[in-house]
């Protein structure tokens, strides 16, 4: 049974980098260690808000989905982090909403590969958020894989995909949230960008730099996200 101190909001955050960034915003707050990874509670918009370090990859971002919502049954979850963008359709510090997930790293080759992408694409809802938006965000479809997103890969995601951007967690959180009809809501910044020629990060450069340099923007406009839901819808 919920207790009025248990979180109403879970925000999820995935790469340690991103973590690191979030608890030196709030001033390194005192943390809790669960099965998963550490937690902290704030207090955001009058709400009662759990941090979840939910730990790299799909297989974490899953088991991390599934913990918070057994665990504490929350109106909303929130993911925020970073993601790659492909060169020529984002920008450098861009934020993706997702409305869409699809995880394209799955190969079958016995029987139909496009069912195979199918069963674990997600539509997220989002009528539970009213505009205007706190920033100015791209509404779209969000990739995710277990890997960085490959040069070779560019065209066919941006082709057959209608991509713009990719990241290695949301589409494993939207499924599981989908699948327990916990509403979601993800956020993710463009870190770098990638074009067939490589990467901007690859092999130079420092993806924690650029975490601690965009993660804070994000961070500050949570609170008036969690203000644009409409909770009435969330029940």
């Amino acid at each position: 049974m919920k207790t009025p101190t248990d979180p109403q909001i879970v925000v999820l955050i995935s790469a340690q980098a991103e973590w690191d960034c979030a608890c030196a915003y709030y001033r390194n707050p005192t943390t809790q260690v669960n099965p998963l990874g550490q937690t902290f509670q704030k207090e955001l918009a009058n709400r009662n808000v759990l941090f979840l370090h939910g730990g790299w990859g799909k297989i974490s971002a899953a088991a991390s989905t599934q913990f918070i919502i057994d665990k504490w049954q929350p109106e909303l979850i929130i993911n925020i982090g970073t993601c790659g963008g492909l060169n020529g359709k984002v920008a450098v510090g861009d934020v993706i909403l997702a409305n869409e997930t699809l995880i394209y790293d799955i190969y079958e080759r016995m029987t139909n590969p496009a069912a195979a992408l199918a069963h674990y694409a997600t539509e997220i809802e989002l009528g539970f958020l009213c505009e205007p938006f706190p920033q100015k965000v791209h509404k779209t479809r969000l990739l995710s894989a277990d890997q960085d997103i490959d040069p070779d890969l560019v065209f066919k995601l941006a082709d057959d995909f209608h991509a713009i951007a990719a990241d290695w967690e949301s589409g494993a959180i939207a499924w599981v949230a989908a699948r327990n009809r916990t509403h979601c809501l993800i956020l993710r910044v463009v870190s770098d960008l990638v074009d067939a020629a490589g990467g901007e990060l690859y092999n130079q450069g420092s993806f924690t730099e650029k975490a601690g340099e965009l993660l804070p923007p994000l961070l500050r406009s949570l609170p008036n996200w969690i203000r644009c839901s409409v909770w009435t819808n969330l029940k």
